[in-house]
């Protein structure tokens, strides 16, 4: 398949939708879909990253807290509409982002989208809901902390940010919880959760101006009740804002030992940039796939399938708002350690020197930019796909026009990504042993 093929193939399997922004400053992106399901996504920017240290933690305990109802929506009733109308809810805090979002049959969806946009505009955040969730919160950071993969994962964020807040857990320290208050939630959500700071995203098989209306609509009811109850109320809050971190200067190696592992694990980051600097994302997506996404990958084919140094290995390019994480990680035998960690940096080295080939180029593009358009086939898919473009880059061009960019890629646009952001002098390396011997870090 030619370039210029694939170019017409993906520009036709994803259309443009509707975008609205209204007097309120409340953006509303719609999209009819024929798909006989509705999707409402109500996007916020705010995550762990706007938080001080003094309030860490608090943008996911407030996500729970706006499912405790309103003065004019009691608790529950918006779960128990949902699943009689075999509709499904759910919400998620990231760093950057928290979104809230429900599936319905078409025709339920006049009826349910005022009540998920009442929930998160005008919660009643009382304080006896707000002790007892407190205790829930305390109990997801403590099985958090039993996790295994959660806390590589953690030490791989500490090792990797020296001050931006995405060295932190999103759900905050168990410490910095106890110490928060319900008047604080109230400030945060009074801040935060206002029209000019949402995205709502409604995609499936109703006209984009009935989606459009239906949702305007239970924004201005929402905001009619809310203006009532929070005029006394100070907006007040706490934010972080930092430029992206410098490159690392030499090699940082972190090592540690989990005793629940079975096996090592080796973490390789780099920073590189985030959806800040959006166009330049794009290469190290793929090179995720040319070292290690995939059996046909480079480093699964001659690290797992051919020496059989690592039981896994896998690449992924994390693109945060201020600054993106490439990296390289493999669960191997304590003994593999240093020959992996060298057999990588001598791949990385290689894609800086020797250009690649068009033919892998071309299969791991197909592989990118397909794997993209499939995961943007349903409502939801579709939903959340605007939802977080548009809130984290302020456009939709990303979200739409990614396949095309990935297939324009050429091999020297991906040789010069690894020389510029994958340095081979200069990375972070987390080692997590199994074993019970001290930990070290050099």
């Amino acid at each position: 398949m030619t370039a210029a093929i694939a170019d017409h193939s993906f520009q036709s399997a994803l259309a443009v939708p509707t975008v609205r922004r209204l007097d309120n400053g409340l953006t509303i992106i719609a999209q009819q879909t024929p798909t006989d399901a509705v999707n409402l996504n109500l996007w916020f920017r705010v995550g762990s990253a706007v938080e001080s240290d003094s309030i860490n933690g608090m943008a996911h305990f407030l996500e729970h807290m706006l499912f405790k109802g309103t003065d004019h929506l009691p608790q529950g009733e918006f779960e128990r509409r949902i699943e009689a109308r075999g509709g499904v809810a759910n919400a998620a805090t990231s760093q950057d982002y928290t979104h809230f979002y429900f599936t319905s049959a078409p025709q339920d969806f006049a009826a349910l989208a005022p009540l998920q946009i009442e929930l998160v505009l005008n919660p009643r955040l009382a304080i006896s809901d707000f002790e007892r969730e407190r205790s829930v919160i305390l109990e997801e950071i403590a099985r958090a902390h039993d996790n295994p993969r959660r806390r590589i994962f953690a030490r791989s964020m500490a090792m990797t940010f020296d001050r931006l807040p995405y060295r932190r857990s999103v759900l905050g320290t168990a410490a910095v919880v106890k110490s928060l208050t319900a008047q604080q939630m109230r400030d945060f959500h009074h801040y935060w959760y206002q029209p000019e700071r949402i995205t709502a995203v409604a995609v499936g098989n109703l006209p984009e101006e009935e989606l459009i209306q239906t949702v305007a609509a239970g924004f201005e009811q929402a905001l009619a009740r809310r203006q009532r109850v929070d005029e006394s109320r100070n907006p007040a809050t706490q934010v972080c804002r930092s430029a992206p971190e410098a490159p690392f200067a030499t090699i940082q190696r972190h090592s540690f030992t989990d005793a629940a592992l079975q096996q090592a694990r080796l973490v390789l980051s780099w920073r590189v940039p985030g959806l800040t600097d959006v166009e330049q994302t794009n290469a190290l997506d793929v090179l995720t796939s040319i070292l290690a996404r995939g059996r046909l990958s480079r480093l699964v084919r001659d690290l797992r399938e051919q020496q059989q140094l690592v039981t896994s290995i896998a690449a992924s390019n994390m693109s945060y708002w201020q600054q993106g994480v490439f990296t390289i990680a493999a669960s191997l035998p304590t003994e593999n350690i240093e020959t992996v960690e060298a057999a990588i940096v001598d791949h990385v080295q290689r894609v800086q020197t020797d250009p690649v080939a068009l033919a892998e180029l071309q299969r791991v593009q197909t592989q990118v930019a397909n794997r993209y358009v499939f995961d943007s086939e349903s409502p939801s898919d579709l939903a959340g796909l605007y939802g977080y473009y548009q809130t984290l880059t302020g456009q939709l061009q990303p979200a739409l026009h990614y396949p095309n960019e990935i297939q324009r890629l050429t091999p020297a646009d991906i040789q010069m990504a690894a020389q510029i952001y994958l340095s081979t002098q200069a990375y972070g390396a987390l080692h997590i042993l199994p074993t019970a011997a001290p930990s070290t870090i050099s």
